[in-house]
């Protein structure tokens, strides 16, 4: 009989079992958590297999086990779409390399054709991310841009600063480097 100790064991394993997939997910964990997610499977389907006589025990265990089958159908479903190759993630960041020129180097000198391609490429990233984009115009970037350009040329001495953008723990930034 499970008690109220090992189905709070099973919750937290669940949590995170729920973070390494999110983590898998976004690329930051090379392989699937498998050993986590078979021991959580069998620890529910020994539970499964037992009747609760205890109501507030069932009912904690019944609704760890929606959720546990609630995440393994979207793992599922996120799974099928790496497969065909339609998980948006990885849509984005292929259309980001497609767009990278090949004998370029990563960052262009003219700061007017810059800011254009960022603020597109920003303004994509972000929806891809889900991350708001009501707030944000061609205007308010370039003056983001021109002021964190003045900081790091006053930190670094007179140097050429580019920006390009990156999406990191799921979320899209801009980075700076300087140029000499």
């Amino acid at each position: 009989m499970p008690t109220e100790q090992e189905l709070e064991i099973l919750s937290r394993k669940l949590n995170q079992l729920k973070l390494a997939y999110d983590q898998y997910f976004l690329g930051s964990r090379p392989r699937e958590p498998i050993s986590l997610r078979d021991e959580i499977q069998k620890t529910v389907i020994t539970y499964s297999n037992q009747s609760l006589q205890n109501t507030s025990l069932r009912f904690k265990f019944n609704a760890i086990n929606s959720r546990y089958q609630a995440c393994k159908r979207q793992w599922a479903e996120t799974l099928r779409k790496i497969e065909r190759g339609t998980y948006e993630r990885h849509v984005f960041r292929a259309k980001l390399h497609e767009r990278a020129p090949i004998n370029e180097p990563p960052h262009r000198s003219a700061p007017t054709s810059q800011g254009k391609d960022i603020y597109e490429t920003y303004l994509e990233a972000r929806r891809s991310c889900g991350q708001p984009v009501e707030q944000l115009n061609p205007k308010k970037l370039d003056a983001i841009l021109d002021k964190q350009r003045a900081v790091l040329r006053e930190r670094f001495g007179d140097c050429e600063v580019q920006f390009r953008v990156v999406v990191e723990a799921g979320k899209a930034k801009l980075k700076a480097s300087r140029s000499a």
